[in-house]
């Protein structure tokens, strides 16, 4: 077992640890986890023995052979496969044996060298790489392609594979979601279930800690805090704690109420109804999980959507690609305000083509992209980060989009999102991809958007950002399309679910298990009997346009149930404004006895026409399910 005893650990005049104690068992299964900076990877440093305690002892097993994953890879000429092979000293060694052998012409020798050479599995060891590679999302025709041709993001990937070629006792792995697609993940989760040697995680996926880890350390106040169970468990523990500090536990009773008012505000709207559904469901699991992170640094919500009409983006007859070249096609796409989409496809379908087209940094091959007047596009991506002015500081950021906003309200909002005191008047060019990534979000919300386009906004955000970030976004009233390999973003922040595969866009009528389902299936096997049965393209074509002219046939119900639900919203204030004026008990006096007579006749009049509205919502409420029913009938 692994034992750390009374440990201080110094980078710089502070500590990281102080009188830190941590034991882990063989084969057990640890998540790592605390705020930025307290110290994760300096742990790892440390076990790897690449740095030496202050004061106390570290107790590792002698023999065990330990793997990690590296955070940076040269540019190589190396092809990926061979790379990855390298991560096995040992098959490496045997390989290199067996040739020294063979050149030697020595019988025994070479008899012995090739029973090494079975004994670290060489016979098959390219087989496992290949599985490896293609786990991690590296299509078969990448394998032999030289490392330096594949840009940072899959560099990582490679170093990950690398890490779980090499045979183990002890695996370290730093945060190894980074840079992985929602398959890529659950892949790894699996993998990670059937490891037999000890795993030490450092990861901001929580559903990834709920599945992989069994037990977790958590860094906080310089001291080593172990809990028995996942992510889950901990967050239930720790929470137990803290919200018996009075003073946090109203702060998460603030945000619980935040987003109950959405729900009771939007539940009861047919059109919201959805939207109202997610949020009831991240409630749920926030009652639970929110006094773990109430000491949370980071607070922020999202300003008040401005109107835009509506749709907010219609796509018409759209196929999208590169140099001519059309990977999503006859795309007939409608978001109207208040969606909220969840993106699922496999890697390379085409999902962050189509945010980028949404967002108006990619022009369409074919067809228009319609854009209500009044649209605020917020967009978050990955590339956005590099963008960033290195030499200028989070403040100079925000003022430049806002020249005249005062200083200090400036420097309020950046505190919220952790850029407090001097940091917010640092440059950004040593900030690290989470502090970075914090900005751009920081620079997304201040600029009032009404549709958010995010592609995998978690990259970078340690935990607790990732929990602000969740919360804001059920307060968020815009619509909302987002690619994330983070299942709880995902599971909390969609209503509904588009499919990119087979080179269109459909509706997924299922959660992420149905999800995960349809990615353990052979494609075939998930297709209509009539799209199993022809593959063309003008099938294809056929058929979405047959389900955009579905969609097309419901729009005029839907319009009439928004305009309906206006006018019953309308009403409402208009008859809460005359129920104020009737609670003046001097409106009573005989003095005043036609200014009540018609405010009495208004009242009547407005009750008989909100009782017109609410007629005319059920009426269409109830086409529109037959239509629906219809429609579905025929499929």
């Amino acid at each position: 077992m692994i034992q750390l005893r009374d440990v201080t650990l110094r980078r710089g005049p502070e500590p990281l640890l102080e009188q830190a104690r941590m034991t882990v068992y063989a084969g057990s299964k640890v998540g790592l986890v605390g705020a930025n900076g307290t110290g994760k990877s300096t742990l790892f440093a440390l076990l790897r023995g690449e740095l030496a305690v202050d004061t106390g002892e570290v107790g590792l097993p002698s023999g065990w052979r330990m793997a990690w994953m590296a955070q940076e890879t040269p540019g190589l000429p190396q092809p990926a496969l061979e790379f990855v092979l390298d991560g096995d000293e040992r098959l490496r060694a045997a390989e290199s044996e067996v040739s020294a052998a063979e050149a030697s012409g020595e019988g025994r020798r070479i008899a012995h060298a090739h029973a090494e050479l079975d004994a670290a599995g060489g016979y098959d060891a390219h087989a496992r790489a290949g599985i490896l590679l293609h786990g991690l999302g590296f299509a078969p025709e990448t394998h032999h392609q030289p490392v330096e041709a594949f840009s940072g993001g899959w560099r990582v990937r490679l170093n990950l594979a690398r890490a779980l070629m090499a045979p183990s006792d002890l695996l370290l792995l730093d945060e190894p979601t980074n840079h992985l697609d929602l398959e890529a993940v659950l892949w790894l989760e699996q993998w990670l279930q059937r490891y037999t040697g000890t795993l030490i995680l450092i990861a901001h996926d929580r559903d990834f800690l709920d599945n992989v880890a069994e037990t977790i350390v958590h860094i906080e106040h310089r001291r080593l805090h172990t809990y028995s169970g996942n992510y889950s468990a901990f967050e239930r523990q720790r929470a137990e704690r803290l919200a018996q500090q009075q003073a946090l536990h109203e702060r998460q009773q603030r945000e619980i109420a935040h987003m109950e008012s959405f729900i009771n505000r939007f539940r009861a709207k047919a059109t919201k109804a959805r939207a109202a559904q997610s949020r009831i469901k991240a409630l749920e699991r926030m009652e639970r999980v929110a006094p773990a992170h109430v000491d949370s640094p980071f607070v922020f919500e999202f300003p008040p959507a401005p109107e835009a009409g509506n749709p907010l983006l219609n796509l018409e007859d759209v196929a999208l690609g590169y140099a001519d070249h059309a990977i999503l096609e006859g795309l007939r796409l409608g978001l109207a305000p208040g969606d909220r989409v969840g993106l699922l496809g496999r890697n390379g379908a085409g999902k962050s083509t189509l945010i980028r087209a949404l967002a108006g940094e990619l022009a369409p091959v074919a067809g228009r992209i319609q854009r209500a007047k009044n649209l605020r596009v917020g967009y978050f991506a990955q590339h956005q980060l590099e963008q960033l002015d290195l030499a200028a500081s989070p403040l100079q950021h925000l003022q430049r989009l806002s020249p005249d906003a005062d200083p200090q309200r400036l420097r309020d909002f950046l505190g919220g999102f952790g850029f407090a005191g001097d940091q917010a008047l640092d440059p950004v060019a040593p900030f690290s991809g989470g502090e970075k990534a914090r900005l751009v979000l920081a620079l997304l919300v201040w600029q009032t958007p009404n549709l958010l386009l995010l592609d995998e906004p978690t990259n970078h955000l340690d935990l607790e950002m990732r929990h602000a970030l969740n919360l804001a976004l059920q307060g968020f009233e815009g619509a909302v399309i987002v690619v994330s390999h983070d299942r709880y973003l995902l599971e909390s922040t969609a209503a509904d679910y588009w499919l990119v595969a087979d080179g269109g866009v459909t509706r997924f009528s299922g959660d992420l298990e149905d999800y995960r389902r349809w990615l353990s299936r052979d494609e075939r096997a998930v297709r209509e009997p009539a799209e199993a049965a022809d593959h063309s393209r003008e099938a294809r074509r056929a058929r979405r346009q047959a389900t955009a002219e579905a969609k097309a046939a419901l729009r005029p119900l839907k319009k009439r149930i928004d305009q309906a639900l206006a006018r019953i919203e309308q009403l409402d204030a208009e008859i809460l404004e005359v129920e104020s004026l009737l609670a003046d008990q001097t409106l009573y006096e005989s003095s005043r006895r036609e200014e009540l007579q018609a405010l009495l006749q208004k009242q009547g009049e407005l009750q008989q026409r909100k009782a017109a509205a609410e007629s005319d919502w059920m009426e269409a409420e109830s086409e529109l399910e037959a239509l629906v029913a219809e429609q579905s009938a025929t499929v």
